[in-house]
């Protein structure tokens, strides 16, 4: 179980239904466990939220679109947290998910059997 700060629910609850295209396209793909694996949504870790959580994995999915190019030093340091807590972090970019979901996917259930 990870710790967080009790403001970040409400927040994350906000986020799961505001989301993003991106978010939104690969939701659809992670929900009810079509790779084999349980993601959650906006999970709360410690002071931030993530994209999507599997926790039989301990793996974080973050979409990256046009918000995360002024932000590498913020990402950075929170991936090490993440890294800190035993986490694996996989970044995809947010127009791979909108032109090409097959090979995403691909990618997703590789890392998620290998790690």
């Amino acid at each position: 179980m990870h710790i967080y700060k009790n403001i970040l629910t409400s927040f994350a609850r906000e986020n799961r239904r505001a989301g993003n295209l991106a978010e939104a396209l690969l939701w659809n793909e992670l929900k009810r466990s079509k790779l084999g694996y349980r993601f959650t949504k906006q999970k709360p870790i410690g002071k931030y939220i993530v994209d999507f959580y599997c926790q039989e994995k301990n793996m974080v999915i973050e979409i990256d679109g046009w918000t995360h190019d002024n932000k590498v030093k913020y990402d950075t340091k929170r991936d090490e947290y993440m890294k800190s807590l035993g986490i694996y972090v996989l970044r995809i970019n947010d127009i791979d998910v909108k032109q090409d979901m097959h090979s995403v996917l691909y990618l997703i259930k590789s890392v998620l059997d290998s790690v």
